[in-house]
């Protein structure tokens, strides 16, 4: 009888938990062969794109973890981390046999294949949120999704599609690089970026290598040299330089700098970097007051993150320098101790805290804050997309430090406001933030902040954020905060104007709008509840007589017999747009053909439609009696009538005539994203629910976005509240809403 054969894989298993036990004589060694027997044998029928065993790919992914010297836990689930997603073996199944901690990082890394989602660029927005959850509680998980990404990355030339090899180069670049960079792990970052580089761009890092190859070959040992130059430096100045190092920059690091500053690569000023280790703090500074006095100083590049670390932990001196002796090379130099090399290299890694107990398991919020902030974005993001672009927003960022009256330090991007500030400080300071002093003077909320600032914020109770602080606000914690207050203001005027709608049509039939009998309108129409029903009727999705009709059927009109020789009816003058003519709207008399007509007027009463509310068929109206102009239609909730309140006898009691069609002009306000085919996008999008766009202005522009007002020809409220629905829908358009006045 042949004996079993062993799934691949096995050898592979035991080389690494004696990797592992070389530098962790703690480590749980049962737990690692156990959890590489599982893998092995869940996914010995299983191949890689390349047709190795599926294995290879969690023995590598547990080897670069490995590289990093992690626990025994963190090895154990990059081992299983596909086991529960790819094979018949579930969590519950690794809970039993690895206990709940394995399981947890586990299923905090696994991707969530089995969640229907629309489109692809969901599906990564929703990984992306349940990997800030899963790393909010423990960071190992991050850890492992990122060697688990890096080692895709390193096999992307593998997949045969061209459309997934550039869809995971483009997520690559903008979520993982961005998140190894967050903990600090330059070197797992910069293969992430120039891995994905490679495929994103592949003419530009050929031209960019090449050009390094150029430099090489004309400056032969020029990289060596100025190591000498700066080791001979630093001993004239009494430092003991630990080491001295020189590397070029990667092609990716060059290329984003040629793009950032507009320039040729000729004019970068620090294609070559060398890194110098000192004993303690204190050297560093020593050291670069020696390069300094060998060197000239390029202006602008010193940055000094020893006193001002990055968030990620991160230390060390920067400079900028020419070497004159050296053809004029103009260098950056970095200079650290040796423990700030470590942090810089390998992160969160290189001060590993879980080997702390409880007093490093409960320091990760203090020492990560940005994962609270991206929390406090998943908290406010109204979907998925949502979340995913003001991710990419928080990850993404130039830095300035500003400081809190009380001498707090608060980290933000370059660009920020004050209003970025508040939202930085709670959620509250921002949503009541009415004002603010930078450095002792008060200045506009959209002022720009600065490097040093002291910044106060001055609020006030029952205060509400401002839709328009959208426009300037450049962290995603702010933007999605502001947009979620928009979204919830929008929702509540849309829930009151749809229940003022369905009052107004039972009453014109004589019915109450009761909640009985409201109720019997749910089912037929599909709505869970009642603020779900008036919510559609004010967002235009349903109209009022819809909600009529299926909650009193018998109201239901019959169509009628075609007539074999109808009447053509003139059709409505429209008046000349608010936006490219005069104001006012359109004008007639109430028996006239050529106008819109409306009943409750006398026969010969000239009329005009009021330019501050542009009423429209379909919303109550009432008639206002100007001596020497006839009658002036305002919407019933037009504010302007409130001058009017002390003479009620110029009301009257208008509607609109349902029995004459025609158009009107209702004017929408749009902020859309600023791009070169967002005024086309407008006006197609209404073209295509049959309206006409007659008068189009730009009010508002920036980098971002513009706002853009619309005169918009329709038949009636309902027509206008469907093109509004339609214009929502595309994530380009930020807000959109009927103008009045």
């Amino acid at each position: 009888m042949a004996a079993p054969v062993s799934p691949p894989g096995l050898a592979e298993v035991a080389a690494l938990v004696q990797r592992v036990a070389a530098y962790d004589p703690r480590a749980d060694l049962s737990l690692l062969e156990r959890a590489g027997r599982v893998a092995a044998e869940a996914h010995a029928t299983q191949q890689r794109e390349n047709g190795d065993p599926y294995i290879t790919h969690p023995l590598a992914v547990a080897g670069i973890l490995a590289d990093y010297r992690l626990d025994s836990a963190t090895i154990a689930t990059a081992l299983l981390h596909d086991v529960a997603e790819d094979t018949a073996v579930g969590l519950k199944e690794i809970e039993r046999q690895f206990g709940p901690e394995v399981a947890r990082l586990v299923d905090g890394v696994t991707k969530l294949t089995r969640i229907e989602l629309q489109s692809e660029r969901t599906k990564q927005a929703e990984n992306l949120r349940k990997l800030v959850l899963a790393m909010s509680e423990d960071i190992r998980v991050l850890l492992v999704k990122l060697a688990d990404r890096l080692h895709n990355m390193r096999t992307l030339h593998f997949v045969p599609q061209p459309a997934r090899r550039q869809k995971t180069a483009r997520e690559t670049m903008e979520i993982f690089a961005p998140l190894a960079e967050r903990i600090g792990m330059d070197a797992l970052k910069t293969e992430l970026e120039t891995l994905a580089f490679q495929e994103l761009h592949p003419e530009a890092r050929q031209t960019i290598a090449a050009r390094l190859t150029f430099l090489r070959g004309q400056g032969a040992d020029l990289i060596r040299e100025i190591e000498q130059d700066l080791r001979r430096v630093l001993a004239k100045h009494g430092v003991a330089a630990l080491d001295v190092t020189g590397r070029e920059k990667s092609p990716y690091s060059i290329w984003r700098k040629m793009q950032k500053k507009n320039v040729a690569f000729e004019a970068l000023s620090d294609v070559m970097a060398f890194r110098v280790l000192v004993e303690d703090r204190a050297a560093c500074y020593v050291a670069l007051g020696a390069v300094h006095d060998a060197y000239r100083v390029v202006p602008g590049r010193f940055k000094d993150y020893i006193s001002t670390p990055k968030t990620n932990g991160y230390q060390s001196l920067h400079t900028g320098v020419t070497v004159p002796e050296r053809r004029n090379a103009k260098i950056e130099v970095q200079i650290r101790t040796r423990e700030m090399h470590e942090v810089a290299e390998y992160g969160v890694a290189a001060h590993w805290i879980y080997k702390q107990g409880p007093e490093g398991q409960g320091s990760r919020g203090r020492r990560y804050p940005w994962v609270r902030a991206l929390l406090d974005i998943l908290e406010n993001a109204e979907g998925a997309q949502e979340f995913l672009d003001h991710t990419k927003l928080e990850l993404h960022r130039d830095l300035v430090f500003c400081f809190s009256p009380k001498g707090d330090l608060i980290e933000l991007p370059r660009g920020a406001t004050p209003v970025d500030f508040a939202y930085e400080v709670h959620s509250q300071v921002g949503d009541t933030c009415v004002g603010a002093k930078v450095n002792g003077k008060i200045v506009p909320l959209r002022h720009q902040l600065e490097n040093g600032d002291q910044v106060e914020i001055i609020t006030a109770r029952g205060g509400q954020p401002n839709p328009a602080w959208e426009r300037f606000v450049v962290t995603g914690k702010a933007r999605a905060r502001i947009r979620r207050f928009v979204h919830a203001r929008q929702k509540e005027e849309n829930r009151e104007s749809g229940r003022s709608a369905i009052v107004r049509a039972f009453r014109q039939e004589g019915l109450d709008a009761t909640e009985k009998l409201l109720e019997g309108a749910l089912k037929p129409l599909k709505q869970p509840g009642l603020e779900e029903l008036y919510t559609a009727v004010g967002a235009g999705t349903l109209s009022p007589k819809e909600v009529l009709h299926a909650a009193v059927p018998e109201l239901r009109i019959p169509p009628r017999a075609a007539d074999p020789s109808p009447l053509v009816r003139p059709r409505a003058r429209i008046g000349a747009s608010p936006l490219l003519g005069r104001p006012g709207g359109e004008r007639g008399r109430a028996s006239g053909l050529n106008a819109i007509p409306i009943t409750g007027l006398v026969s010969g009463m000239p009329y005009h439609f009021a330019g501050c509310c542009h009423p429209l068929p379909g919303e109550r109206i009432v008639g206002i009696v100007t001596t020497g102009k006839g009658v002036t239609i305002h919407a019933a909730d037009c504010h302007t009538l409130e001058n009017f309140a002390a003479t009620p006898e110029r009301f009257l009691d208008v509607d609109w005539d349902e029995t004459v069609g025609g158009g009107r002009i209702g004017r929408i306000i749009v902020e859309t994203r600023t791009r070169s085919s967002a005024l086309a996008a407008l006006t197609e999008c209404v073209a295509q629910q049959d309206g006409a766009v007659t008068g189009l202005k730009v009010q508002h522009r920036d980098a971002e976005s513009l706002e853009v007002a619309l005169d918009v020809e329709v038949t009636d409220l309902r027509h206008l509240e469907r093109i509004m629905a339609a214009l929502r829908a595309p994530a380009d358009n930020l807000r959109v809403e009927r103008a009045r006045g």
